[in-house]
């Protein structure tokens, strides 16, 4: 497989400074080496950096570094739509959650002109299904699932195009445990699938991968995976600016990333949320590279 790698240096959608650093802690973690043991081709490694937090201003507090993160999300669309067309996987490290919308319009917009569809795993603690409207804290990096399925600032749903990037049906949530009072009437209303880590407990968690794959997998090309450190109990991954806890154990986490591995059908990838400042000796960055080998073929026999 040629891996295409995109580090995103963004933090401004967070409520902590830092998670710009984070690709460079995956790097720093082995991940490029890690790959290519695998017999996987690294295409190209590039980066999108966004305004310094120190030289912009929150103009809006309900939607705060909209401008800024509009034009991040916009240049990753166009990197990720064109290692798409070029026949390589789209990578994108990290930095805050926000950059999912630039992720997965670019692949939108790819397999949409070939009429089809990307099937989404969202692996979170949260639902990110704020908008303006509904927000407590006005952190961007609470709306982009919301704005990926049409929902919020018009610049953010148009970034995929005429249309929203995902459809509802094509969603699945794992790992959810925090989720604002205010947004539940929206994930209700768009009947995306959410898995808390309640039903996890209760079903197994084996049952509930298996059968969210089947589900984000029946009307689409594949599926892309979009994996927040945070979904991951913080025992593990401390280093995440909004830690939860009860969540993934390290091998549940596993299981999440070889179930899409044993598809063929994983379109595309990112590790989002990694705020090295918080962590402990890079111990939430190996847990990344690991995860990411996982989801590109690694197994253990």
């Amino acid at each position: 497989m040629n891996v295409s790698i995109t580090n995103v240096h963004l933090d401004l959608g967070a409520g902590r400074r830092g998670t710009d650093m984070g690709s460079s802690a995956i790097h720093v973690a082995g991940l490029v080496p890690q790959l290519e043991a695998l017999g996987h081709t690294i295409a190209d490694v590039d980066a999108i950096d966004t305004s310094a937090f120190e030289k912009v201003t929150a103009t809006d507090p309900r939607a705060r570094f909209l401008p800024q993160i509009t034009r991040t999300c916009e240049l990753l669309a166009d990197r990720v739509q064109q290692a798409v067309e070029a026949g390589n996987f789209p990578l994108v490290l990290g930095g805050d959650h926000a950059q999912a919308m630039g992720t997965i319009s670019g692949l939108a917009r790819a397999y949409g002109a070939r009429s089809e569809r990307v099937g989404v795993v969202w692996v979170d603690a949260h639902t990110d299904m704020n908008t303006p409207d509904t927000t407590v804290s006005g952190n961007i990096h609470g709306m982009p699932l919301a704005a990926l399925l049409g929902h919020g600032p018009e610049q953010l749903v148009r970034i995929a195009g005429d249309q929203p990037a995902l459809n509802p049906e094509d969603v699945a949530i794992i790992g959810v445990r925090d989720v604002d009072r205010s947004e539940t009437s929206l994930v209700s209303r768009t009947g995306v699938r959410v898995y808390t880590m309640s039903e996890l407990d209760a079903r197994g968690t084996a049952v509930c991968v298996r059968e969210a794959l089947e589900h984000v997998q029946r009307h689409t090309a594949g599926v892309h995976l979009s994996f927040d450190l945070d979904g991951v109990d913080p025992a593990h991954a401390p280093g995440v600016g909004t830690p939860v806890p009860g969540g993934l154990t390290v091998r549940e986490s596993h299981l999440i990333c070889e179930s899409l591995a044993n598809t063929s059908r994983l379109l595309g990838m990112e590790m989002v949320e990694l705020n090295p400042t918080l962590d402990v000796r890079n111990k939430t960055g190996e847990l990344a590279v690991w995860l990411i080998q996982s989801a590109l073929g690694k197994t253990i026999l």
